[in-house]
């Protein structure tokens, strides 16, 4: 049987620009998201589903299914044993990585097949519109200078992004932070407008309608450069006046990916038809719309480019869960 590094070579032999399809899906494509309803994943996965179906992008439709069981273990090992089903996708974040490091479960992302990085996903340091602290700044110095575990973190999951950048928060400050996981981003940002919690690290699309609404506010972007987006979204704010968490005195940067990936065994025709499905999909004005509601960094790639990204990313998770305890051995 071809290796995965065979199959990507195989893939650029075909040429990713030619117009016509060897293969094309013959019943319906299951959509699966390995996380829970409303958070960045899902809605991604649920906006393509709508675009491609409005676009008549393929004879078939789309049907996304939530696995989120065990960190979205259950996704995923439902995609690496459905061997040659060129009928499944999944939409994959980090816990590609985290959640065999954590978990010790039997998956690592060379065991599904990659077609493509749809971009990265910014983390925000959100707080209550009503909460005292008004800065990154002023959130930090509350961390260090209160008692161990007075501030409540809310997040998806344990041992995934979420808690990986609470820990690095708790590291920078030196006191502990209470982490407070919940299903889905959706949930989290519920829990930060009701006060449940003092802050939450959500990506932008998972908690931009409550911004706009005048329930949360967001402190800094856990990235190196601010977001381009000009548009303001409340009567005095973009997603570009939010500044860099490091600028802003809380010294962490993290970023998510946001990939598709088919099952192993798949053919060289059958990825090309995902590979420029997505290229399509990317290529719509919707998209674009939809980067710039959820404020994403637009980083898109395929094929070898894509696979050693993935490579590097892993290793970046490994220093990261060793460095938090977070590793199941």
């Amino acid at each position: 049987m071809a290796s995965l590094k065979q199959v990507m070579a195989g893939l650029c032999a075909l040429g990713l620009s030619a117009g016509a399809w060897a293969w094309e899906p013959t019943k319906p494509i299951e959509f699966v998201v390995p996380a829970g309803t409303g958070g960045g994943a899902d809605q991604m996965a649920r906006f393509i589903q709508g675009v491609v179906a409005k676009n008549n992008l393929t004879k078939q439709p789309i049907v996304v299914v939530n696995k989120s069981g065990g960190a979205g273990a259950e996704g995923f090992l439902n995609v690496k044993e459905d061997k040659g089903n060129a009928h499944k996708i999944i939409i994959t974040l980090s816990n590609l990585f985290t959640t065999p490091m954590a978990t010790g479960v039997p998956f690592n992302w060379r065991d599904m097949t990659p077609v493509s990085m749809m971009a990265l996903d910014q983390f925000v340091l959100w707080v209550n519109e009503e909460s005292p602290h008004k800065t990154a700044k002023a959130y930090f110095d509350a961390v260090k200078g209160g008692n161990p575990g007075t501030i409540k973190m809310g997040g998806t999951g344990s041992k995934q992004e979420d808690q990986i950048i609470s820990v690095m928060i708790e590291k920078a400050a030196g006191k502990k932070i209470t982490y407070i996981p919940f299903r889905g981003g959706g949930d989290v940002a519920v829990q930060l407008v009701g006060k449940h919690i003092d802050s939450t690290v959500n990506n932008p699309i998972e908690a931009e309608s409550h911004w706009r609404a005048g329930k949360l506010r967001p402190l800094c972007v856990m990235d190196k450069e601010k977001m381009p987006y000009k548009e303001k979204l409340t009567s005095t704010q973009s997603w570009s006046d939010i500044p860099t968490c490091a600028s802003a005195g809380l010294p962490v940067d993290y970023v998510m990916l946001r990939g598709i990936f088919m099952p192993p065994g798949v053919s060289p025709e059958q990825i090309k038809f995902y590979v420029d499905l997505m290229e399509k999909v990317r290529a719509l004005p919707e998209w674009k719309d939809f980067m710039n509601k959820g404020a994403f960094k637009q980083t898109s790639m395929s094929g070898p480019a894509f696979f050693e990204w993935l490579g590097r990313n892993e290793q970046q998770h490994r220093v990261l869960m060793k460095e938090a305890g977070f590793m199941a051995n």
